[in-house]
């Protein structure tokens, strides 16, 4: 006969409430692999291909460190470097207060909400070529419907002509598809925030715009971070828009990195400075979310519901 004193049943409770619902590693397999096959793998043959010289046709010769001594001393990577974070910055800076605003409103019960939500979605749904081949007729500066509005907004109608324009009008462009999706990330994180904090607060008397600074904002700290995140990550490797509204210029002024990847691989066809050049975008953007992460406190963030 086997005796179980209380403190091993109380240990064997915990070890069998903690299995509850918890899924065999083995489910875990078929996501290991497609990302291992589709991203790890992808990942692998570019930065071999780096300490290569390879032009698409022969085998890849290996050069050593040529290319990454190259990259390092090339002026028109640290302008496409530094076009690609002033793209970010920019890109973050517009679109993370309206997403964040539009996000805490489409999580309330206004009767209108789920129309105006539905719309403001739409943007989402389309294609990035699309969306680009679109807003390139719209500031067409001859045929354009810029040529028209503009002098009544204040715009020159020759705005993709202008380094600052053309860049800005690339943040936008990027910014009225992807809003949504941050917008739509931002709706989920308010809807988790306990009701009782807003009854307490009204209970002392707290406004709508005092809830909102100090109750709102400190919640969705974390959902701030995973949607920062994610921009950065979008932001640096912008490609289609550029290449569709700007071809990179005018002259080099819209060249950012994923860019200047695309022409060095398939226009000259220097395929192995072409990796140096997305690896090191890779790590770049890599770096930017593990600080970002890092010093936000995202990684040993703690349920905000806790003690509820």
């Amino acid at each position: 006969m086997s005796h179980h004193t209380p403190a091993k049943r109380r240990g064997d409770r915990k070890a069998a409430v903690g299995n509850v619902g918890r899924p065999p590693v083995g489910w875990a397999v078929p996501g290991i692999l497609f990302f291992a096959v589709f991203a790890i793998v992808p990942l692998a043959i570019a930065v071999y291909l780096s300490f290569c010289e390879w032009d698409g046709l022969n085998s890849p010769t290996p050069t050593g460190l040529d290319n990454w001594t190259r990259l390092f001393k090339d002026s028109e990577f640290g302008q496409a470097a530094w076009l690609s974070l002033l793209l970010t910055t920019i890109s973050w800076a517009f679109q993370t207060p309206v997403a964040l605003l539009l996000g805490v409103w489409a999580a309330g019960r206004q009767r209108s909400r789920a129309v105006l939500s539905a719309i403001f979605f739409i943007p989402l749904l389309l294609s990035t070529t699309a969306i680009a081949m679109l807003f390139h007729a719209l500031l067409d500066p001859n045929f354009g419907v810029i040529k028209e509005i503009g002098p009544w907004i204040g715009v020159d109608p020759n705005v993709m002509g202008s380094s600052t324009g053309a860049l800005l009008m690339v943040a936008f462009v990027g910014g009225w598809q992807f809003m949504p999706f941050h917008t739509l990330i931002y709706q989920g994180g308010a809807r988790q925030i306990p009701e009782v904090l807003y009854q307490a607060a009204s209970i002392d008397g707290a406004g709508m715009v005092r809830q909102f600074f100090h109750i709102t904002l400190p919640q969705l700290r974390h959902t701030m971070t995973t949607s920062s995140v994610l921009m950065i990550v979008g932001s640096l490797t912008y490609f289609d828009t550029v290449l569709i509204m700007t071809k990179g210029g005018p002259g080099t002024d819209t060249t950012i990195l994923p860019y200047l990847m695309y022409r060095t691989g398939f226009q000259t066809y220097d395929l192995g400075y072409a990796a140096a050049i997305a690896t090191a975008l890779v790590v770049v953007a890599t770096g930017l979310s593990l600080i970002l992460v890092r010093f936000s406190g995202f990684g040993s963030m703690r349920s905000t519901r806790e003690g509820m």
